[in-house]
């Protein structure tokens, strides 16, 4: 599991900067310098924007330049990642130069409240400080950035800013795959889904849970009453506004037993979404204090998972299946698992490491609490 964050001293922080990582001294001051403690005794330049240290005092450091003093480590950081420094002695990283699985963080806050949900909302208002932050990270962004993620919380709780935010995006990386993880509840208003189309952001994606074919079952899932008609009528309306969609349905004991009808209930009504994930359960967040609902060793729903990826797979549809390893599903579904878990928290247990299908297996959340008993080296 690769740390996103490093904790030290803040000096000449009154708020939180965002500056890229370099390890040389002559950059200007959009630019936070690393600086290893027996780094020698040269005189820092002036021009610098920030120092990271684990550096207790450095007195060639000038004393009016942010410094982030102490810190615990550095190694996980490299020239050209952007992070964000923060007055209580926080050094975040938010965006890796050499990672695919960068993205930016709109929220804690959601108007959900998923019942297996891994990043549980916390009611807090941060939607401006974040807006800050990811407004000043969006310029250190190389172009040629292929995919970004935007995820929370709930992005649409955002608001206007959130198109505000996009336009940005769309200017600043014109090339790049954006995809987009919000409940799709708020684009039950079609203004919300119309003025997402006059952006004309044609590699936006926006990646939307649905659970069951039957409505009561899919609230009492997300714990929001009403949800299933909004995140139906919210597909709909981005449908008519010409809009990608990816469906993504988190498989447990909950999802499983309808599994099938919900492929059905896929194809009759939702057949212009793009993309269809079927995705195994991270167990942390909330999943461990519901794990009589939730748990259910993936080994055990192999018929279900066959039947409903193949059902939509012969009539056309684009099906992938995330986040499983490949010891657990049949051997026939092995075409449609991805590698999808991102490289941060991405791990391989003792097991895996015997495995003959190690360099196509997408591993094991680092951040679970609970694995199958099942997951054996092929």
């Amino acid at each position: 599991m690769i740390p996103l964050r490093a904790k030290g001293k803040a000096r000449n922080l009154e708020s939180s900067v965002v500056k890229r990582v370099t390890r040389t001294d002559d950059s200007d001051n959009s630019s936070v310098l690393l600086w290893e403690k027996n780094q020698g005794h040269k005189p820092l330049s002036n021009s610098l924007g920030a120092i990271i240290t684990s550096a207790s005092e450095v007195a060639q450091i000038p004393a009016n330049l942010p410094i982030i003093h102490d810190v615990n480590r550095m190694d996980h950081l490299s020239d050209g990642d952007v992070v964000a420094l923060h007055p209580n002695g926080m050094v975040e990283t938010l965006f890796r130069q050499e990672s695919p699985h960068n993205a930016l963080f709109i929220t804690d806050r959601c108007n959900s409240n998923c019942l297996m949900c891994s990043q549980p909302p916390k009611d807090r208002d941060d939607l401006d400080h974040l807006f800050d932050l990811n407004m000043q990270l969006l310029p250190f962004l190389p172009r040629h950035t292929q995919e970004l993620g935007i995820t929370g919380g709930e992005p649409t709780l955002l608001g206007d800013r959130l198109y505000q935010l996009l336009s940005t995006i769309k200017q600043s990386l014109p090339e790049t795959e954006i995809h987009m993880l919000t409940n799709g509840r708020l684009f039950a208003w079609k203004n919300w889904a119309w003025k997402l189309a006059e952006l004309e952001m044609n590699r936006l994606m926006l990646g939307i849970p649905l659970y069951s074919d039957y409505p009561a079952h899919h609230d009492f899932i997300v714990q929001a009453k009403d949800a299933f008609s909004q995140t139906m009528l919210g597909l709909h309306n981005l449908a008519r506004a010409n809009q990608r969609i990816e469906l993504r349905i988190v498989l447990h004991k909950a999802t499983i037993e309808r599994l099938p009808q919900l492929a059905r209930f896929i194809f009759k009504n939702l057949p212009f979404a793009e993309h269809i994930t079927f995705m195994g359960l991270e167990y942390t967040g909330y999943t461990p204090h519901n794990d009589a609902l939730l748990w259910i060793d993936p080994s055990d729903y192999g018929n279900e998972l066959s039947e409903a990826v193949h059902f939509l797979d012969d009539f056309g549809m684009n099906v992938s299946i995330y986040n499983l390893q490949l010891c657990l599903i049949p051997k026939d579904l092995w075409r449609f698992s991805r590698n999808s878990i991102s490289d941060w928290k991405r791990t391989y247990l003792d097991e895996c490491n015997r495995c003959s299908e190690l360099g196509k297996c997408g591993g094991v959340f680092a951040t679970s609490r609970k694995f199958s008993a099942n997951i054996k080296a092929i």
